[in-house]
């Protein structure tokens, strides 16, 4: 049984204190591209990242540029790895449109659970609701687990206890130290009988909308995690077992810390990119406002077809084809089925920034 943590804390660990202090600085940093880009066109990409990272702990093979592939496009045996990241995808979308009418509370972490499970693994374990009987991690049954939660009729008042510290105004803490704790505290109590990993991750991105601290959610910490998997996991079970949050919180900021400066890398990146982009266009003449065009909508979906491209320009599919001859040759676009019929091109340059 995890103990409230509605209550008053004090933080006197120094060494502590000062990660915080360069991770806020990171984050404020990362937070100001927000400023200078369209940050809207580049979020899609951000949520597709952590959806790949975070299913991907939980054993699913998507990658990036699967995520884009519209489901005709997709080889079958990949279709049940690529329905749960969409479901992330969703669900984040869904919970980030509710934040503007919803507090930070239960009924927003059930709605996205019951987003997640859609027609995946686990739809058939009530989704959208707390369990009603006991589950456990690791091991075939209760007596070999390697943690057993707390029992199912404890989930109301531990829920609630955490709604109203997420919401409590009254006992300041930073925002970065009441997430980090909030994630622990989740993954602890394990409300739902399946999927509380990816809710718990989804959550820290919500929480950090939802206080004002980030203005897109363009930081994840899944990719952190999926990284440093038995370091995270152990890090969560050293709370539980000797009281160690101070060492969880250390763990929890470095994730933040090195997020951020990555999610920064990223965003100079796409600048630099733009200005190359931008150099090439300049050759393609009467063709270069078509090819804006598609770049435009690249941005937000890096994998495309003769066909969008033909809905995207208004053109047929032979001044397509030929656009898209131009946008292979200067290196925009690169052919990625390997097949004669229904070729799908990937805007590689741009997917490896987030790779």
């Amino acid at each position: 049984m995890p103990a409230s943590i509605n209550q008053r804390w004090a933080i006197d660990d120094m060494e502590l204190i000062s990660l915080l202090s360069v991770t806020d600085r990171n984050l404020g940093r990362l937070d100001m591209y927000s400023e200078y880009v369209n940050i809207d066109l580049f979020t899609s990409m951000h949520v597709a990242k952590e959806a790949t990272q975070s299913s991907r702990i939980e054993g699913t093979q998507t990658k990036m540029e699967d995520v884009f592939l519209n489901d005709q496009d997709l080889n079958p045996e990949l279709r049940n790895d690529w329905l749960e990241v969409h479901n992330y995808i969703t669900a984040m979308n869904q919970a980030m449109a509710e934040l503007e009418k919803l507090p930070f509370s239960s009924r927003l972490i059930r709605n996205a659970h019951k987003s997640l499970m859609k027609g995946v693994r686990g739809e058939n374990k009530t989704p959208g609701n707390f369990r009603r009987s006991q589950n456990w991690i690791g091991g075939a049954t209760l007596k070999d687990a390697r943690f057993v939660p707390p029992p199912h009729t404890e989930i109301a008042n531990l829920m609630s206890d955490l709604e109203k510290f997420a919401n409590d105004n009254h006992n300041p803490m930073p925002e970065l130290l009441k997430i980090a704790l909030i994630h622990y505290q989740f993954e602890t109590i394990h409300p739902f009988l399946d999927g509380n990993g990816r809710v718990g991750r989804l959550m820290i991105a919500l929480y950090l909308v939802s206080e004002g601290i980030l203005k897109a959610p363009v930081l994840y910490l899944s990719d952190f995690f999926e990284k440093h998997r038995q370091l995270y996991y152990d890090n969560l079970m050293r709370v539980r077992t000797h009281n160690e949050i101070d060492q969880w919180f250390k763990f929890f900021l470095t994730g933040v810390n090195e997020t951020a400066k990555k999610g920064i890398s990223t965003f100079d990146g796409i600048l630099q990119l733009q200005k190359t982009i931008d150099e090439k266009l300049k050759k393609f003449g009467s063709r270069a406002s078509d090819a804006q065009k598609v770049i435009h909508q690249l941005y937000k979906k890096p994998v495309t077809n003769v066909n969008e491209i033909s809905g995207i320009t208004g053109k047929t599919n032979v001044s397509a084809y030929k656009l898209i001859s131009d946008l292979e040759k200067v290196g925009i676009l690169q052919e990625m089925t390997g097949s004669q019929r229904y070729r799908m091109y990937a805007f590689r340059t741009y997917l490896n920034l987030f790779e």
